[in-house]
């Protein structure tokens, strides 16, 4: 086995969690959010190597489609490159930068971010952080490893650094729109610096990791979090006790998890990713009413649909109609719910007990309404906000756990069919609006959709031309786990869709991405505050103010930090799954909620107000 730095980082943070990436090498949802590390922290490396222009794009297209979120962290990296680019300019002129090293060992392998080679022959080994904790990388083995194996290599290797990138964390005001927030961002990020810190040299440092090593082969158990240093645990110990907090925990494609991330059951596996032994496609197609996407699917070989709107009158497939059901029995009426039909039918296709090849879920956004609909009667409210932020928690969670054992059906294709949303739009960095398209499903559902299904296309018709697009421009919602599609679009005929499949597929190794991923580490919350205070303008500094007057909120924030290990105690290196979130406290951000099916962050302070939002 090959080690890097974070997979020997994530044994010793928690070795339950390393045994489930490294050993089971179970598959994880991607992380979506615009201010994802691992995605920031690789655009950023991009384009210290490349260009602004590289960068950007290697940031948008790492998202199913862009938000304003997402532009405005774009702003904040296109901003600070120039920043680096010029500091390596200035500092190393003469020298050799040799990005991107690869260092291929046996038992070892890892990328160097950059290496500058003096005139004289000596080399200075760079590592990029994309963050502002300085002091949590102080005693990180990373450095000393790479000096360590790159003298392997003939590299004469005097000196070590990290070069800090500041992440600029303020947040739009509530009297700010878009315009004023990013130009006072802008204004912002002038100040953001550059930081070179030197790191000596310490040879001990080898020899521990070394010694790490060892105990991971000579490990027969995988406890839990021994020294409170595993995020993934923080995250679903924080939900258990019902704390907020930022962290999120890791979704497993192949498990169904509660509503605290903890792992209840391992769902059924296929082989796949080899294109001589696919036994299951997983396609989510979205376009507007009538565009021909039911019609599609119905030619696939011997389909099953699973109906939610009745829109079957065109196709000759037989059909389960996944919709609520009134049975009377004499004066006895009894209402069958649309979301128990469909775990009652799921469970009988996982009995594989019949011929069929594929599975049809037409339309997806209605599954998820089904699902909430299930979740108030369960929980004894009338929507999410009676339940404060958790019911949203609960009714994602409620619904991707069967879209999970749909994915897992044991059938050559799996079809998630929806409708396409136009209503949004997204403001680029010169101010244009440009309107998303994306399928009508609830926006965080459809990030964690977008990371089970294989391809995602959006069906377009022009008259008689039906085809079929695949992720061509970023305020188009695409993607899905099969990369390098080879083209953006194709007729929308069934043998064209499994061609483009059969293609990308063949030759994908089962192991995707490299082992040393960027990772930002989160910096302390009292620390973040301290900096949004700074930077946020009057009118937000006044009603933070006033809200921390309150005693509630001052005992529950108080209560957060003592509590919460990742607020006190961020672990060094690259493997951890927090990020620097802006969001406001939820009670902030839950005023600004406007319509029925925006998600809240906090409960509403009084049943009257959310009444009248709800007749809205």
């Amino acid at each position: 086995m090959q080690y890097s730095y974070s997979r020997v980082s994530l044994f010793e943070q928690c070795p339950y969690h390393f045994k489930l990436r490294y050993i089971d090498k179970e598959p994880e949802i991607p992380d979506y959010s615009a201010n994802s590390p691992l995605i920031l922290g690789g655009a950023l490396h991009k384009g210290i190597e490349t260009d602004s222009n590289t960068m950007i794009q290697d940031y948008y297209n790492s998202y199913p489609v862009i938000t304003d979120e997402i532009v405005n962290e774009a702003i904040k990296i296109d901003r600070m490159l120039p920043k680096v680019k010029d500091f390596l300019k200035e500092n190393f002129q003469g020298c050799e930068l040799i990005h991107e090293y690869k260092i291929d060992k046996p038992s070892y392998v890892g990328y160097v971010d950059l290496i500058v080679k003096t005139p004289e022959g000596t080399c200075i080994v760079i590592d990029f952080k994309y963050s502002n904790n300085i002091k949590n990388y102080m005693d990180s083995e990373q450095l000393h490893i790479y000096k360590h194996y790159l003298e392997e290599d003939g590299f004469e290797v005097n000196r070590l650094a990290y070069l800090f990138v500041e992440k600029i964390g303020i947040r739009q005001g509530k009297t700010e729109d878009l315009f004023q927030f990013r130009k006072r961002l802008v204004k912002t990020l002038v100040s953001g610096k550059v930081t070179l810190v030197p790191i000596e040299c310490d040879e001990s440092k080898v020899n521990s990791f070394l010694n790490k090593i060892n105990q991971i082969e000579s490990a027969t158990e995988y406890p839990r979090d021994q020294h409170g240093k595993c995020f993934s645990c923080a995250a679903i110990n924080a939900k258990k006790s019902g704390r907020w907090t930022t962290l999120t925990p890791p979704s497993y494609l192949n498990y169904e998890q509660d509503k605290n991330g903890e792992i209840l059951m391992k769902l059924p596996t296929t082989e796949r990713r080899n294109v001589e032994k696919v036994t299951k496609r997983v396609f989510w197609l979205y376009g507007a009413p009538f565009s021909g996407k039911t019609t599609f699917a119905n030619e696939f070989p011997n389909p099953l649909m699973l109906n939610t709107d009745g829109n079957i009158r065109f196709v000759d497939a037989p059909f389960i109609s996944i919709a609520d059901e009134v049975k009377s029995s004499g004066r006895i009426t009894e209402t069958i719910k649309a979301w128990d039909k469909l775990k009652d039918t799921v469970s009988e296709l996982e009995k594989k007990d019949n011929d069929f090849q594929t599975i049809v879920i037409d339309l997806l956004e209605d599954t998820y309404q089904s699902a909430r609909s299930y979740m108030y009667d369960k929980l004894g409210i009338e929507h999410e906000s009676d339940n404060s932020f958790k019911a949203w928690d609960m009714v994602r969670n409620e619904f991707l756990n069967v879209v999970k054992r749909i994915v897992h059906l044991p059938y050559e294709n799996i079809i998630f069919i929806s409708h396409e949303d136009i209503s949004k739009d997204v403001t680029k960095k010169t101010g244009d609006k440009i309107t998303a398209i994306s399928p009508n499903l609830q926006d965080k559902a459809a990030l964690k959709v977008a990371g089970m299904v294989d391809i995602v296309g959006r069906v377009v018709a022009d008259d008689d031309e039906r085809k079929i697009i695949f992720k061509s421009k970023d305020y188009v919602f695409g993607g899905g786990r099969l990369p390098n599609l080879p083209v953006t679009e194709i007729d929308l005929k069934v043998e064209d869709l499994l061609d483009v499949y059969d293609s990308a597929n063949k030759g994908l190794s089962k192991t995707t991405g490299s082992d040393e991923e960027v990772v930002e580490e989160k910096p302390k919350r009292s620390k973040r505050k301290k900096t949004e205070e700074a930077t946020t303008d009057d009118v937000e500094n006044e009603v933070t103010e006033s809200e921390e007057k309150e005693p509630k909120r001052k005992r529950r924030a108080k209560k957060e930090v003592d509590t919460d290990p990742e607020d006190n105690e961020t672990p060094p290196g690259e493997e951890t799954k927090e990020t620097v979130t802006d969001e406001e406290p939820p009670k902030r951000k839950r005023r600004e909620r406007k319509s029925k099916d925006e998600e809240p962050e906090v409960e509403e302070k009084t049943t009257r107000r959310r009444r009248k939002r709800e007749s809205k």
